[in-house]
C-alpha cells in the first residue's frame, strides 16, 4: 500500500459516520466530510508519516497536491498540517503551490490557515516575492486571495508592515463581501494587541463597514 491507499484506509477506518453531517454543515455544504474530527485525524497522520517519511521537497509537493486532490474535506486538513510540519523542506517553488490551494476548493477554513500561518512563514523566511505576491493578492479578481493579502501579516506583530497592509485595506474596505469586511476588523483587531494606536488612529481617519470596524476594535477602548 502506499501514502494514499494508507491514509484512506486508516481515515476510513476511524472516521463516524454520524460525524459527516454535522461537520459538513458547519461548513455550508460546501465539501464533503468523511466524520473524522481533528484529534484522531492528527494521530493517524502522525502514524502514516513514521510509516512514510517525506524526504525531501519534492516528495512533499507530491504528496501535497496528493492529498489536496481528494473529495473529502479531511484530506485537505491533512496536506495542510503536512505542510505545516515539513516547513524546515520548503523552497521558494512553494509560493506557486500555496496560491493554487488558495484558489482550489477555497474555504475560510483553508485559505485563514494558508494566509495566516503559512504564507505568514513562508514571507518570513523567503521575503523577496512578499511585494509581488501582494500586489497579485492586491488586484486579484478572486476575494479568497484579497483576503490572503490582508490576512498573512496577521501574526507579524512589531514587524507588520503598515503601508502594505493599510493598501490593501483601503483597496477593499468599502467592499460589501462578508469575508473581506471580516478580514480588515480581523488583522487590525489582531495588530491593534500590539499597536493599538495605530489601530485606533487607522479606524478615526477611515470610514470603514460596520463589520469591520466592530472587530477592529472590539478589545480596544
Amino acid at each position: 500500500m502506499n501514502f494514499l491507499s494508507t491514509s484512506r484506509l486508516q481515515f476510513e477506518q476511524y472516521a463516524n459516520p454520524a460525524d459527516m453531517e454535522p461537520m459538513a454543515q458547519y461548513m455550508r455544504n460546501q465539501f464533503s466530510f468523511l466524520g473524522l474530527k481533528a484529534p484522531i485525524r492528527r494521530k493517524l497522520q502522525t502514524e502514516i508519516l513514521k510509516e512514510f517519511p517525506i524526504k525531501n521537497v519534492i516528495e512533499l509537493r507530491e504528496t501535497v497536491q496528493t492529498l489536496w486532490s481528494q473529495e473529502e474535506r479531511e484530506f485537505q486538513y491533512f496536506a495542510l498540517d503536512l505542510l505545516d510540519k515539513r516547513k524546515k523542506l520548503w523552497d521558494e517553488e512553494m509560493l506557486p503551490l500555496m496560491e493554487e490551494m488558495i484558489l482550489d476548493r477555497s474555504w475560510w477554513d483553508t485559505v485563514d490557515l494558508i494566509a495566516g500561518k503559512l504564507l505568514g512563514y513562508y514571507f518570513q523566511r523567503f521575503p523577496e516575492g512578499k511585494q509581488e505576491f501582494a500586489n497579485k493578492c492586491l488586484f486579484h479578481d478572486d476575494f479568497w486571495m484579497n483576503r490572503t493579502g490582508i490576512l498573512f501579516q496577521l501574526k507579524y506583530k512589531e514587524k507588520t508592515d503598515t503601508q502594505l497592509l493599510t493598501q490593501h485595506i483601503l483597496r477593499h474596505k468599502d467592499s460589501d463581501e462578508f469575508f473581506l469586511q471580516k478580514a480588515i476588523g480581523w488583522v487590525l483587531r489582531e495588530y491593534g494587541k500590539t499597536n493599538p494606536d495605530f489601530v485606533l488612529g487607522f479606524v478615526k481617519e477611515y470610514e470603514l463597514k460596520p463589520l469591520s470596524r466592530r472587530e477592529a476594535l472590539k478589545h480596544l477602548k
